[in-house]
This record gives structure tokens, sequence and C-alpha cells, in this order.
């Protein structure tokens, strides 16, 4: 089953609706044409009037309408070229222009011939050489023409209405706009067949579906909880890193209440001008009311619900704020939203408004977590239910391999495996499918590079210090895999991942991050005396894992127990401690760091055998896995224990994995 998001209803309403009821259709006339459609009406009549009187004016021409006199006048004198009769009506054209009673000159006329002239006109004409044609000389439109041309002013007219209705609507019809408020029609039946997603659709999440449990129950049997004088949560945030699942899991909510599901991303509703955006969550608010009990999602609030700053603010920042204020006021303010629960999603709670985070606005805040081995197995249950899958396929062991992966992560490396299957035109995706689909996800995708023949085997020294170092350190990650075949940007790859999830490391493991991380270096600079770029990669993950010993979690002796630079503070380094503090924290950092890579340094001088023996098979095969390399380092594999303790949830850096770029 797919868990796409559903299709926006209409352009201009920046949510999507779930389970939501029909619209019925509209009746003809109504309020709708007496509302909004009247204004046009009127102007349309009006114009048409306007058009129709200046084109029946202007019709008629400018020729003036002279006396008989004049006319037999210029017969007489020969300056009369051309004439059309009907009736007793004379029209004519001069040879030359005479001047007009009111000024200016003429050369086409109109006349009248009285019904007792008894001239003899027609031999006059004759012998003045007057030419009398079948056309009139003057033209004219009929009325059809007039009419026609009449209407097409209405038509530009009510083109432009329209256009601008809906361009202008769009952003102002909800706050009232220049056409009056959008009121949508009340829906009356829910869509047949539709399909929900549910909890049976979200997997390794387990403890945080049971705290939305009993926000089901409630939509459920909201009466029940009345009797008993319980209120419905006014909102549910949930927080977590990308990838986890929160969007999938409000759709889930509302699909296994069978509620209505309104969603929408939070940058949606800012726009230019201010206002716009609250006047959208009111629209929605209201929408979600009239179809209560139901359920609004927004997914990165924190892009409209950061903390409010003092001082002037302009544009989209007044914008910004106008909007969350009344989000604030739609959650708990002077009108409420009884029936209506408000889920949110964020990878940034820390820098919510409090105004947003208090109970009654947010009243409960929902960790979700990177799943353990059970919840990644079953997410690749659920991810690989419509793919055919070998006999040969093991989830728990491909669940094994992936620690620290989210449920995208794993729906992600089933595509990739099943793409794979694909392009080799196979029936079944194999375990090989996914051991390949890891590797590219984990390691980047293979790319052909000819590399010198030295340059290949400094990249073998380099990434053998990194897997004996692996192999040697106490508690460190088992190495799965050593390759000197580039992928991404990387020209060689040592993959060290747990045997088990990890939720608290110790120092001396961390220490052995670092040796691990460092041992590309140390192994060209005992091997080779000298030290190359290769080793980048590898000095942002020690950097990154030395700052935090020192920083965040207490392991120097010297700066102490305290966190002198908080997780958001290391992208502006520096503006949260004094200066004293960040020498300190440098000094800590080289100290460690300096510690770690003497220690690398003589550990791969003290097995120079075993890094000779492993940087010469991957000159022969280019790609060792977990075994094979064990085998040529002559290093037992050694069994951990199933699984560490959960304690402190602070999140140190990623797998390690030594790259030489």
């Amino acid at each position: 089953m797919s868990n796409a998001a559903p299709p926006r209803k209409a352009p201009d309403q920046p949510w999507r609706t779930e389970g939501t009821p029909e619209e019925p259709p509209r009746r003809p006339g109504g309020r709708r044409l007496r509302g909004r459609w009247w204004g046009l009406l009127v102007t349309a009549v009006i114009v048409f009037l306007v058009a129709y009187g200046g084109l029946s004016y202007y019709n008629t021409g400018n020729e003036p309408t002279i006396s008989y006199t004049e006319f037999s006048r210029q017969v007489d004198a020969g300056n009369v070229s051309t004439i059309y009769s009907k009736g007793n009506a004379i029209q004519g054209q001069l040879k030359s222009a005479r001047p007009k009673p009111g000024g200016g000159t003429y050369t086409k006329f109109k006349t009248q011939r009285p019904v007792f002239a008894g001239d003899n006109l027609w031999q006059s004409l004759s012998r003045h050489k007057v030419t009398v044609t079948a056309q009139p000389v003057v033209q004219e439109r009929g009325f059809v023409s007039n009419l026609l041309l009449s209407l097409a002013p209405i038509a530009v007219l009510a083109v432009l209405w329209i256009f601008f209705a809906r361009r202008i609507g769009a952003g102002l019809g909800g706050a009232g706009g220049l056409f009056g408020r959008r009121t949508p029609p009340r829906p009356v039946e829910l869509r047949p067949g539709t399909q929900r997603t549910t909890f049976a659709d979200v997997a390794g999440i387990d403890e945080v579906k049971g705290e939305l449990d009993d926000v089901v129950d409630f939509l459920k049997y909201p009466d029940d909880y009345r009797r008993m004088g319980a209120k419905m949560p006014r909102g549910v945030l949930l927080t977590g890193p990308p990838g986890t699942g929160k969007t999938l899991l409000a759709r889930a909510v509302a699909g296994e209440a069978g509620v209505p599901f309104f969603s929408a991303s939070a940058s949606e509703f800012i726009e230019m001008i201010v206002g716009v955006g609250a006047s959208r969550v009111r629209e929605l608010f209201a929408e979600a009311r009239k179809v209560a009990p139901s359920i609004i999602f927004i997914d990165e609030i924190d892009t409209i619900g950061r903390v409010r700053g003092g001082g002037a603010s302009m544009g989209g920042h007044d914008e910004r704020e106008q909007t969350l204020n009344q989000i604030l006021t739609e959650m708990d303010g002077f009108s409420g939203s009884e029936g209506v629960i408000v889920l949110a999603a964020t990878n940034r709670a820390d820098v919510l408004d409090p105004a947003l985070t208090r109970p009654g606005r947010f009243d409960r805040l929902v960790a979700v977590a990177q799943p353990d081995r059970g919840g990644r197995e079953a997410i690749l249950r659920i991810h690989t239910r419509d793919i055919p899958l070998a006999p040969d396929v093991d989830l728990a062991r491909v669940a094994r391999t992936t620690p620290g992966m989210t449920g995208a992560e794993l729906a992600n490396l089933a595509n990739e495996a099943a793409l794979l299957a694909v392009k080799r035109r196979q029936r079944l995706v194999t375990q090989a499918d996914f051991s390949e689909a890891l590797e590219k996800v984990q390691l980047g995708a293979a790319r052909a590079l000819v590399m010198p023949e030295e340059e290949r085997r400094r990249t073998a020294y380099h990434e053998s210090g990194h897997a004996l170092l692996g192999m040697l350190q106490p508690g460190a990650d088992p190495v799965r895999k050593v390759t000197i075949v580039p992928r991404g940007r990387a020209l060689g790859v040592t993959l060290s991942t747990p045997e088990s999830d990890k939720y608290a490391y110790t120092e001396e493991y961390l220490r052995g991050r670092i040796i691990g991380a460092l041992g590309g270096m140390a192994a060209e600079h005992v091997v080779y005396g000298v030290i190359t770029t290769g080793s980048e990669n590898d000095l942002e993950q020690v950097t990154n894992i030395a700052r935090g010993m020192v920083a965040r979690w207490g392991m120097s002796e010297h700066l102490g127990r305290l966190s002198a630079l908080p997780s958001d503070a290391q992208q502006a380094y520096g503006l949260a401690a004094a200066p004293q503090t960040l020498d300190t924290i440098d000094t800590e950092m080289r100290r460690i760091v300096d510690e770690c890579y003497e220690e690398a340094c003589r550990k791969l001088g003290d097995h120079r055998e075993q890094l000779d023996a492993l940087a010469a098979a991957l000159l022969e095969n280019e790609t060792l896995e977990e075994a094979d390399a064990y085998r040529v380092a002559g290093i037992p594999r050694l069994k951990k224990d199933p699984e560490p303790a959960a304690a402190d949830p602070g999140q140190p850096p990623g797998q390690a994995s030594g790259q030489r770029t």
C-alpha cells in the first residue's frame, strides 16, 4: 500500500485532506451568484450599454447632413462625383471639400430630397457626369454587428475578473479579500473506498504508538472521556531526527481513529503579503471543525514556531509571527478548537516558542527515535511486502548490519535492492542485492577511476591502517568491509559497525573511535613518512568526537563536568562560552587527539607485518569482507555482548568508517 501524501483538493489550499467528506454538487444560482457575482453582472450591464451607445454614435460617422438646396447647387457647379439613393435619402461625395457651417470641411454628405421636388434631378446628374452607385457611400454596421462588438468588452471583463478572483482569492480569499470570504460547502458524505494508513503500516516505534493509543481512543469514544471530565489533548508534538516516521505516524493516528486528516507544511502558510498565513490558518481550523473530531498535522512547525524576538520586525518575519499567533489562538485562545487535535512534527524542538509548547497548546511531547534491531526488521518487512524476495534473504541479518538507520533509510535500502534486481533481470531480490544496496547507501556508488600504482598502494595502506586498528582496539566496532574501490568521493573505505545498537558510549570506546579514524594517517606516516590530503574526512570525524568529549560529555578532567558547547552551538563555535573556556577546549581536544595519534602510530609499528599483509591482500583483491580481513590479519574475531544497556540519550557521532578522499 502506498503511503504517499494525499493530493490537495484545490490548488489555492495549502493543506491536504484525507478521510474528509466529499462536497455536494452546487445548485445553480443561489448565494454564490447573488454574492460574489452580483457585482460582475451589474458591471457587465453598464459596460454593455456604454459600448453599444458608443458604437451607435460612432456608427453614424462624421458626414454632415446638408440641405437639398446646397446639394442642387453643388450638382450644378459640377462638384459632386458620386451619389447613392435609397428612396428620397441621398448620400454623396464631393470632388473638392466644402466648409461646414460650424467649422471644418466635408466631402461626404447626406441629404433628403423633398417629395414635392419637381426638378429634373436625373438629367442634371447625367449632364454633370455624376456616378450613381449601387453601394452606399457611407457604410453602416447593422444591429447584429453592433451587438457582437458590444459583448467583446464584457468577455474581456469576465476573464479578467475570474483571473484576479482566483489569484487574489488564493491569498486573501480566506481573510475576506477583494471578493468576499471563501466559504466552502459543508461536506455531507464520505468518499467510498478510501484507503487509510493505520498502525499496521507503522513499525519500529511501538513505544511511541503506545503513547498515542489514548489519543486514538479519545477520538473513537469521546463521550466516555467527557463523562469523566477528561479533556481532549489540544496538541501532540512529534520530535526526532529526519526520516523516523513522524508524518507517517500522524497519518496512522488519523487512520486508526477513522477521523478526517488535514496535513500541511508550515512553510506553505507563509507568503510575502502579511496576514495571508494567519487567514489560511483560520480557514484550515474552520474546515477541520466542520468535520470534527478531526486531526490537523503541521509538518516542520519550527519554520513558523521559532522563538519570537523583540524589536521591530518587517516583511516575512512579521508574517511568520502573525501566523504563529493565529495558531496559538486557534489551539487555545478565545475561540478554541473543540474536537480538533493538532499534531506537529519537528527535528528542532529546542528552538520552538515556549508559548507553543506549554500545556494547553501542545500537551504532549513524543520523541520518535531511530528504531532498534527488532524495529528495523519489522520496518524492512513492511517495505518488502510488495517485493518478491528470494529464499536466501534474511531480513534479521540485514537489520543487524544497519544500526542507526531510520525508517526512510530502510525504505530506500529495500528500493535500491529491488532496483538492482531489475537491472540484473532477476525475478527475485536476493541477499546479494541487499548487501550491494547497503554498500551503495553507506559507502556510496562505485565509480570507475584509474589510479596510478603508487597512489593505489598508498590507498591500500591507508585503509589497512583503519582496519588493523579497528581489529586491535579493545571494544572497537568490528570491521565489516575494507575496499580500495573508489566510491562516491572516497578513494577507499573501511566500514565498521557495532554488533548491536548502542545508546551510551564510554570514554574508552570514543578514544578507540579516534584511534581507528586516525589509522589511515598513521599508516601513511609509518610506511611513507609523509601525510597526504586523503585524511580530510577522518580528521572531521576526529574533531567532532574530540569536541564532544571535552565540551559536551564531561570527559576532560581539566575542563570539568560541564557542557561548555551545546550541540547546536557547533555551527557557531565560539559564541556559547568565554574565551578562556574556548582556549581550554582547544587545548584539551589537541591533547586527546595527539595521545590517540601516538598510540595509533605505535600499534601500527608494532604490527607492521599484519599491516603489510592487509595492504597486499587489498592490492590483490581490492575488497575484503569481514571474515577475509580478520583471516589475513591473523586476528581472531571475537563476538561482543548481545546488547549494551541503554543510558544517556546523548548522540555522539555516527558509525566509524574511515575514508580516504
